[in-house]
């Protein structure tokens, strides 16, 4: 096994379930906060989601990351985006001067942007880039393999490193996101050879495609397929034959996030497309996933419902590079704070209403509603409560 395996191999092994002990303390400790058990539905559930994935009684996120990996795509020469490869490098010197939707919105979530050069088909110098350039874009994958497989590795390893430092710096919170024009093609395609849903149901309009191009990015992701033949059950296969380096290091992200027992934001199609390959490689990753918002990109609730994640906003956005994500911050926001301000009945004075027996039905009901709201929970994932 070579050293970039090993390296992988470990990171896998690091990744455990989320401590049931610990969220079951904080669940028990939502119940008794000045409210009707259950009333504040999906926070309730997030929160104690959050308890168990950090093996904190009372999480609180003081330095959160988006992580925004940037690669361009041998398959735009099939013509299969409306925008062109060069948008690539000027889109992340946009990210870099603070200029972006992400940028905005990270601000106001109190969110640093970091922005990772991982296969970008041009030279960029900037302080503030992380220059980890695998290589310059992915090959065509209608005419062969995107990358070869060590490729792939590496860029996951990338993901890993950029996470593991961040972890070291403080940062406990991650969101995923990425800039590539031609990554929804390659999203699709990883996400119909592990999933065998056609190209056809997976392709959305991307940048802004005409219905004469998303057939055509359909029928570009059939070749690819043909062509690259991907083993279904070799994620490391489906990915470096038709996937992309900036969903490569994302999947790494993931799994370090997972690795470190920090949740991870998922954003929007292009980073489900890459949980969908961090949960291949480690199921139980999906454990410290919030799915963020539903995209407008056709495949993403498909995609979702394949990683039995439930997100928390549909916004009709397809945007990508973290938005949707760094949105949902304010959610995570609130449901910490609930749970670390919010006062007991016992600490103000306010009766929960045990003892009364003409209340006795109507909290049984609320509390019956709370618990199925919580088994329904839009933040629930593989290994939650």
């Amino acid at each position: 096994m070579k050293k970039e395996e090993q390296i992988l191999e470990q990171v896998l092994d690091k990744i455990t379930a989320p401590d049931q002990n610990i969220a079951a303390e904080t669940s028990a400790h939502v119940d008794i906060l000045t409210k009707p058990p259950g009333s504040l539905g999906k926070l309730e559930e997030l929160v104690i989601r959050l308890a168990g994935m950090t093996g904190q009684a009372r999480p609180c996120f003081d330095r959160r990351a988006v992580i925004v990996m940037a690669a361009d795509h041998g398959v735009v020469a099939e013509g299969i985006s409306a925008f062109p490869a060069e948008v690539t490098p000027q889109m992340v010197m946009n990210f870099l001067a603070g200029g972006a939707a992400v940028n905005v919105l990270a601000r106001h979530a109190r969110a640093e942007v970091i922005c990772v050069d991982i296969g970008i088909n041009a030279d960029l110098d900037h302080a503030n880039l992380l220059s980890r350039n695998i290589r310059k874009g992915t090959a065509n994958m209608a005419q062969g393999a995107a990358m070869t497989r060590d490729e792939a590795i590496q860029a996951i390893l990338v993901g890993v490193d950029v996470v593991t430092a961040e972890v070291a710096k403080g940062t406990g919170l991650f969101v995923t996101g990425e800039m590539g024009i031609g990554n929804t093609t390659a999203s699709a395609a990883v996400m119909s050879a592990l999933t065998g849903i056609a190209p056809a149901a997976a392709v959305g309009r991307g940048t802004g495609l005409d219905d004469a191009g998303v057939l055509r990015k359909a029928a570009v992701i059939s070749q690819a397929l043909s062509v690259n033949t991907p083993d279904p059950e070799d994620a490391l296969d489906v990915l470096c034959k038709v996937g992309g380096l900036e969903i490569a290091g994302l999947a790494g992200v993931i799994l370090a996030a997972a690795a470190h027992r920090c949740p991870v934001v998922i954003d929007g199609f292009i980073s489900t497309a890459a949980a969908l390959i961090a949960r291949k490689l480690a199921p139980l990753s999906t454990a410290y996933m919030i799915a963020s918002h539903t995209s407008h990109e056709n495949g993403h609730a498909a995609l979702l419902r394949e990683l039995d994640l439930k997100p928390m906003l549909d916004l009709d956005m397809r945007l990508g590079e973290g938005t949707g994500g760094v949105l949902s911050l304010h959610l995570i926001d609130a449901a910490c704070l609930i749970l670390n301000e919010m006062a007991t009945f016992a600490s103000a004075g306010v009766s929960d209403g045990t003892n009364q027996a003409s209340d006795s039905d109507s909290s049984e009901k609320e509390h019956s509603t709370g618990s199925s709201i919580l088994t329904v929970s839009p933040v629930q994932g593989d290994g939650s409560r």
